[in-house]
């Protein structure tokens, strides 16, 4: 796990990732797995019954949703920092303040999240550790 903490805990602003740097991006798949987990995100959310509500928050067409999420992820997880060099910083819990985020809504999230990594990391020790980080971001949304 210490791969992920260092992804994590990097501060520097650089929009650039450090090729030199051990990380999550490279260790799972690099661009086509996280494109593959944003792609089984939203397929997740479609799927299911119960995460209907967090569906309807989502603008259509999904596939902007999509692409900015496979952006955010790439940056997240060690590679290139393409939502930032798109729109700026992340600022997560500002742009999430328009919705209802609640524990139900986090949870579907997860849920979506947890398939989306299960299906397309293969390593059970990457999924873990992604889905404890991811986690933590998930419940740093809530603003109800």
């Amino acid at each position: 796990m210490n791969w992920l903490k260092r992804l994590v805990g990097n501060k520097t602003g650089n929009n650039e990732r450090d090729p030199q740097q051990s990380n999550a991006y490279d260790r799972i798949g690099g661009e086509q797995t996280v494109r593959a987990i944003a792609k089984q995100f939203y397929m997740q959310m479609q799927s299911k019954p119960d995460t209907k509500p967090l569906l309807d928050i989502h603008r259509a067409p999904i596939s902007e949703s999509e692409q900015k999420l496979f952006e955010f992820l790439s940056g997240w997880l060690g590679g290139p920092q393409l939502y930032q060099q798109k729109h700026g910083h992340p600022a997560l819990r500002a742009r999430h303040m328009p919705f209802k985020v609640d524990e139900a809504m986090r949870d579907q999230w997860l849920t979506c999240m947890k398939a989306a990594i299960e299906l397309e990391v293969k390593d059970p020790q990457h999924q873990q550790a992604i889905y404890g980080a991811i986690s933590t971001l998930a419940d740093h949304m809530r603003n109800q």
